[in-house]
């Protein structure tokens, strides 16, 4: 009897036990239920963080979760070129299950694997800027850049009078931002201007230091060259300080696309005869809103231009082009 008692001791003692256990479990339960009823959390990986571009984008991010009242994280790799790093991003922000998530990919193709997961969890992935090579994005905020590139490519015609030699200084040839700038300005000279030869496009990794390089090796490769186009804020940086090192000014048209002091400050002065301005607030924006609307189920287009303009020294101050501009 004396071990039945025992055993029936021991048995009520691992049953309260396992009701406290349990009780706890619950209140953990609760305590992680709570804060899912919070905030939405919407992880945002940009391509990187060098360019007054990105803290732009990254502003425009901040306005839409102010709005919309989510919680958001902003970031990304010290350099354009750092995929690894930024896949390793990607990694860290699926792993903290987030509402949504918005991705500029660095490499398109990279990042599939990781796509993948975030598809399989149920996690809206929203592309912007870049976007990413793949179906499954629910949708990208970005500027046509095949389109924005193709205008920079008139202009450079016209501004050449439709004839000579000219080079593309491009930031990756991986993004499908630097694909479609390059695609977009190349396609545009080969189809309406045959006397304008593009004799070299080369890749700096938006990094304006070995962007001048590059040009400079060009411009002494091919000393007749006529203009030059830099693909983004650092490409473009690099091509005005190399024709303005090899004293080359006035004699080379620069283009550039998106802005920044420097390359403002470029174009205020004519080193730069114009660029190519996108609307970086608004992708950021439209990046955080379009990701609550996935979240919550809405119908969202599959593609969001947020537009994009040229601007030179004539109308870089004006009502339109200000408020586009970023320093």
């Amino acid at each position: 009897m004396k071990s039945k008692k025992l055993g029936l001791l021991v048995l009520t003692g691992m049953l309260a036990m396992t009701v406290l256990a349990a009780c706890g479990s619950d209140k953990e339960n609760a305590k992680e239920a709570q804060a899912s009823g919070g905030k939405l959390y919407i992880p945002v990986i940009s391509k990187g963080f060098q360019h007054q571009f990105w803290q732009a984008v990254k502003q425009g991010a901040e306005k839409a979760a102010q709005e919309f009242d989510v919680e958001i994280t902003f970031e990304g790799p010290e350099t354009e070129t750092q995929v690894d790093k930024q896949i390793e991003m990607l990694q860290a922000a699926l792993d903290k299950k987030p509402a949504a998530i918005g991705f500029a990919a660095l490499d398109s193709k990279a990042a599939t694997p990781l796509l993948e997961k975030a598809k399989a969890a149920n996690i809206p992935v929203i592309g912007f800027d870049s976007g990413v090579d793949s179906d499954i994005p629910v949708t990208t905020a970005a500027t046509n850049n095949a389109a924005a590139a193709g205008l920079a490519a008139e202009k450079m015609a016209e501004l050449i009078g439709g004839k000579g030699e000219i080079a593309l200084i491009v930031h990756d040839q991986t993004s499908r931002t630097g694909i479609d700038r390059r695609d977009g300005f190349k396609n545009r000279i080969e189809e309406k201007y045959p006397d304008i030869k593009i004799v070299d496009i080369q890749y700096g990794g938006g990094d304006h230091l070995k962007s001048t390089d590059l040009t400079k090796a060009i411009i002494q490769a091919h000393p007749d060259i006529k203009g030059i186009f830099g693909a983004n804020e650092g490409s473009a940086v690099g091509v005005v300080n190399a024709v303005t090192e090899l004293k080359k000014e006035g004699q080379i048209v620069i283009i550039g696309y998106d802005s920044g002091k420097l390359q403002m400050d470029a174009v205020r002065s004519g080193k730069m005869a114009g660029a190519i301005t996108q609307n970086p607030i608004g992708i950021g924006y439209e990046t955080v809103k379009a990701a609550v609307q996935a979240k919550n189920g809405e119908n969202i287009p599959k593609s969001i231009d947020t537009g994009f303009l040229w601007y030179d020294k004539t109308n870089i101050d004006s009502d339109e082009i200000k408020p586009l501009l970023y320093e």
